[in-house]
């Protein structure tokens, strides 16, 4: 049996992790990879049942882990964000959520025959969104604008909102209807608002006291906030039912906004949790579907009411909300068409459904099978349209195949019109005002600032943007840049150039790991010294569209051999030249070059060759 459970285990792991790889290899939404591995695990082949493997653990497993996701989203919630989305987010959350009960109570009733009561708490159940799906897809799709946080926002409050309604209602049917739980339902309200919103912010402000003083060490910051999370989720679930999820939404929303203390290792580890647990939770959950209790619920009936949920209830209650929200309505369109339900709507489910079996509701057995229908089927739906309707719509990122560039000195504004010019959006970053004050006067995108300001990114426009390129003199300020910025682009979309000539002595000073600089530019031969000689002699950044007549050899011999190969364009994806990894410019590529200007006499004027490699 341990032997089991050990094998059990890590298969979830091993299918949750290649799933995600998978989805990042083949471009496409990781959820859909996650549940099509878990339906191989579990109802196709049986090899995995989570029930049998991990029993009444389950549940908790699974609602705990819920709670680290939601505390890990409060620390992605700015309130500077309310400012642009805050009228749409609180129509979203109230008036949105009220119309998706009663709409979807109604819609229970009609198609699939429910009773009154089930179809109320069915209703309250499918309020969720939650992060768990939304996260994986929002950044599949990387909507621009308002957008994004607006769906971010949504689905971190509705997990809560949706969860606690669904307990008081549940509450009220097990009193024997409303006149009976009246007084338990507003007592459970004024419980989860006020033990949440109290435990919440205890939680926060205790873990902001213990950094703040150093009362715990660096390396214990990240186990403390997850002990801190369970606890207060366990506390505030004790006093009321799925009020946890509220807590610990609030502990990471205060942990986020306070000023006292930085959170970002805190963030940069519960990141990578996130990913494991919805791995593992998607895993679990496509595993326990139960093929035969969805034959005897009648495909037919479930697919009318998955439509009506997809194409009639969430676009109602989503232009009701929008009226005074400034959306358009290819916003509004688009946030119509992202709500997909998760692992919160399958565990509330799960324990309520035994309970009302024994209370004596006969619909009870039924709404497990229903709520897998409404999460596959979102899932699938949304995960496969909604990068196509967002790009339909004009809402969507796109590739984000635009440059940072960290530097606005002289030449770097040089590489950033050729990059501009050539179709690769750009912004210039610099604490040089007067290099800033050039760069647009060139017409170039610039902001005056410091690259290694915890707050920058909250403050430049990075969408459209997906590499960061340092080309300072300063060896020390371009890794720390790419430093700042891995967690942002992927540390394979962080550049640096070598800042130094290179002798024995900086050898040794500045030849840093890998993992603490950006991938060099250009190579080891093309230093920002050397580059800078030689625009300092005349030399210009030439964009070349190669062909068969005219190939990347041919190009060379015109500039003598002396051309510094930059970046190589591809459709509209780019590729920088690294020492490690130089590419072989292919005819029908763009190339853009670093050339010394020709004469009239056709011979390359200007500079010196290009020192031989050492």
């Amino acid at each position: 049996m341990t032997h089991q459970v050990l094998v059990g285990l890590a298969a979830v792991i091993v299918f949750g992790t290649l799933a995600q790889w998978l989805a990042w290899r083949l471009r496409l939404p990781s959820i859909l990879l996650l549940l099509i591995f878990g339906f191989l695990a579990g109802p196709i082949t049986g090899f995995l049942d989570p029930d049998e493997l991990l029993g009444d653990l389950l549940l908790p497993f699974v609602s705990l882990s819920v709670a680290v996701i939601l505390f890990e989203g409060g620390l992605s919630l700015r309130l500077e964000d309310l400012r642009q989305i805050g009228r749409g987010l609180s129509n979203l959350i109230t008036l949105g959520a009220l119309v998706t009960w009663v709409l979807t109570a109604l819609a229970a009733v009609t198609i699939l025959d429910f009773s009154f009561p089930v179809a109320v708490l069915l209703g309250a159940i499918l309020i969720v969104t939650g992060p768990t799906v939304v996260f994986p897809l929002l950044r599949h799709v990387r909507p621009r604008g308002q957008v994004a946080s607006l769906v971010k926002w949504e689905g971190i409050l509705n997990d809560p909102i949706g969860a606690v309604l669904a307990v008081l209602v549940f509450e009220v049917m097990l009193a024997g209807g409303w006149g009976a739980g009246s007084s338990i339902a507003l007592t459970g309200f004024l419980k989860t608002v006020g033990g949440g919103i109290f435990i919440g912010t205890a939680g926060a402000l205790i873990m902001v006291f213990l950094i703040r003083f150093y009362h715990i060490p660096d390396y214990l910051e990240n186990p403390f906030a997850l002990m801190m999370v369970v606890v207060v989720y366990t506390v505030s679930d004790l006093l009321q039912p799925e009020s946890g999820l509220l807590s610990t939404t609030l502990m990471g929303i205060v942990m986020a906004n306070q000023k006292m203390v930085p959170v970002k290792h805190i963030v940069e580890f519960k990141e990578n949790l996130r990913v494991l647990l919805i791995s593992s939770l998607f895993i679990f959950l496509a595993a326990r579907l139960d093929v035969e209790s969805l034959r005897l619920l009648g495909w037919g009936s479930s697919i009318v009411f998955l439509g009506a949920l997809i194409l009639v209830i969430r676009p109602v209650s989503v232009f009701l909300s929008g009226f005074g929200s400034g959306l358009t309505w290819k916003e509004k369109a688009f946030v119509s068409w992202m709500a997909p339900r998760g692992i919160v709507a399958a565990a509330v489910t799960s324990v309520f459904a035994l309970r009302l079996e024994e209370a004596g509701y006969s619909e009870a057995g039924t709404l497990v099978p229903v709520v897998f229908v409404v999460i596959v089927g979102t899932v699938l739906v949304y995960g496969l349209s909604s990068a196509p309707v967002a790009r339909w719509l004009g809402v969507a990122g796109g590739a984000s195949q635009g440059c940072l560039l960290v530097g606005a000195h002289g030449w770097a504004q040089e590489i950033g019109k050729a990059l501009q010019n050539a179709g690769i959006p750009v912004l210039l970053v610099d604490n040089n005002r007067s290099y800033i004050t050039a760069a647009k006067l060139a017409g170039l995108p610039a902001y005056f600032g410091n690259i290694l300001d915890d707050s920058l990114p909250e403050h430049i426009p990075l969408e459209g943007l997906g590499k960061l390129i340092a080309m300072t003199s300063n060896h020390e300020v371009n890794s720390l840049a790419a430093l700042h910025f891995i967690e942002e682009f992927g540390r394979q979309d962080v550049f640096q150039v070598i800042a130094h000539e290179e002798n024995a002595q900086t050898r040794e000073r500045y030849s840093l790991s890998p993992h603490l600089r950006g991938r060099l530019l250009f190579g080891q031969d093309h230093r920002y010294t050397t580059l800078d000689r030689r625009f300092s002699r005349g030399g210009i950044v030439k964009t070349t569209k190669l062909s068969e007549d005219f190939d990347y050899e041919a190009f060379q011999t015109e500039y003598g051999g002396t051309a510094v190969l930059l970046f190589i364009i591809e459709g509209s994806s780019l590729k920088p030249a690294t020492v490690r990894d130089t590419p072989d410019p292919k005819p029908g590529q763009t190339v853009i070059a670093l050339v010394d200007p020709v004469t009239s006499k056709g011979a390359v004027a200007g500079g010196d060759s290009v020192p031989p490699r050492k």
